[in-house]
């Protein structure tokens, strides 16, 4: 293949013997006993992100390069930096969440100091040491189903991806992902908004739904290029995953792991009639349970005229969050999961409700790390 067919957009897939390689070294060291590790492509060889990117190498266990140390997102305390920038610190038993905070009739509360919060890990009170409320920049991510189902549904969809972009900070970062049975990346992280109309218009509609493996890729992708303080991704499908080499618990997992983005969903889960497809159960499950799991929220429209209004209150979400920070009570060396739970209470407010990712996966590796604009 020529050179400049190989460097091209549409030409660049995520590829699937990675993502599988990825969980064949995180499952457990016995798996990985009884299977030999394949050595890493030589440089020249690897499969390029992007025309304007070196080669990304398969990652790791960690998500880093063989042999490189690992510098997966971690979680920490967002400032203000000398230059307009926020910088990202944390240690390793720093705990830092992004928290939605409604009422009872499900409208955003605002303005509410550190002594209203309460924070619990595996059950047990935590100090909760910062509550911030800032409309921080953010890296996002679009993830777009381009399968064949998808053909009448893509401009509307399209236009709603760009509006929530318009409705969000104009600090923010974005790239798209159009996924069918690969995932490519046809617009890498940039705050135009003529090149995200571009990588949007890249429309096949064709070949099935490899959800997962786009997930996995572009939150592996984000912990290694992302520069913003949080991290979003956004993902508009119409069906079930049908084409990954991975399942749904090795990619809630695999995102856990990384520390990764907060999941908004939008499952466009219904047919011409406006009922449900054969397969929405499941995939309503697996949208679900990915915006569950890391603190977002899933969506699921009864006709194309709702994405729009959709899309607009992610960006709302997205921008009015507080971000909770505490020092766990358990050291991140002793490693396993951690159930976490916050509360609210404020007087005069009624019922309060946090939402915010359930638990994480602590890091032992590191003293701090930092994440600038």
């Amino acid at each position: 293949m020529p050179e400049a067919d190989t460097m091209h957009p549409r030409n660049r897939p995520y590829l699937r013997s990675t993502i599988t390689l990825l969980f064949l070294l995180i499952s457990g060291g016995a798996l990985v006993a009884q299977q030999p590790q394949a050595p890493p492509l030589p440089a020249e060889q690897q499969p390029p992100l992007n025309v304007d990117r070196d080669p990304v190498p398969s990652p790791g266990p960690t998500g880093a390069a063989p042999g490189a140390t690992a510098m997966p997102i971690q979680p920490g305390q967002v400032a203000k930096g000398k230059n307009g920038g926020y910088t990202l610190t944390r240690d390793v038993d720093e705990v830092v969440l992004n928290a939605t905070v409604i009422d009872d009739h499900g409208h955003l509360i605002s303005g509410l100091p550190l002594d209203d919060f309460h924070a619990f890990e595996d059950g047990k009170p935590q100090a909760i040491r910062s509550v911030k409320e800032e409309d921080v920049p953010v890296s996002i991510g679009l993830l777009i189903d381009n399968s064949g189902s998808m053909r009448t549904k893509r401009q509307a969809v399209n236009e709603a991806a760009l509006d929530m972009v318009r409705a969000s900070n104009p600090e923010d970062e974005t790239f798209v992902v159009n996924f069918a049975d690969e995932a490519y990346i046809d617009q890498d992280f940039t705050s135009d908004l003529n090149r995200l109309h571009d990588g949007l218009s890249h429309i096949d509609s064709k070949g099935g739904t490899a959800l997962y493996d786009a997930v996995i890729a572009s939150a592996d992708y984000m912990s290694k290029n992302a520069k913003k303080a949080k991290d979003v991704l956004l993902i508009i499908t119409d069906g079930e995953d049908n084409a990954s080499g991975t399942n749904l618990e090795e990619t809630v997992r695999r995102v856990q792991d990384l520390q990764g983005p907060v999941v908004y969903s939008i499952g466009l889960l219904f047919d011409d009639s406006g009922g449900g497809g054969r397969e929405s159960h499941r995939a309503r499950r697996a949208l679900q349970l990915l915006s569950d799991e890391t603190g977002g929220l899933a969506f699921f429209p009864k006709n194309l005229g709702q994405v729009d209004e959709i899309a607009a209150e992610v960006a709302r979400d997205i921008r009015n969050q507080y971000t909770i920070s505490y020092h766990s009570s358990k050291p991140a060396s002793l490693g396993g999961y951690r159930v976490v739970h916050v509360e609210a209470k404020a007087k005069g407010s009624g019922k309060i409700s946090v939402r915010t990712k359930p638990g994480y996966f602590p890091h032992a590796q590191g003293a701090a790390t930092s994440k600038k604009q």
